[in-house]
């Protein structure tokens, strides 16, 4: 799951496993599977570093993550 900000400021939580394509135009446009599409305030950079952490987290070695 990532915190992205919708394009009124509200701030929203966003399964990963749910994203199919990701469009920028002005804003970054999230097509999920489910048909739904969240416009977001996020560069496309903030967006793909949010998702590739997300990724490497669930991905790694139980244990080399860290618990907090």
């Amino acid at each position: 799951m990532i915190v992205v900000k919708k394009i009124n400021g509200q701030e929203i939580v966003v399964n990963c496993e749910l994203i199919e394509t990701i469009e920028f135009t002005p804003h970054a446009v999230m097509c999920l599977t489910t048909g739904e599409k969240l416009i977001v305030d996020e560069t496309r950079d903030d967006l793909l570093k949010k998702i590739i952490d997300y990724k490497r987290t669930i991905h790694q070695r139980p244990e080399a993550m860290v618990w907090i």
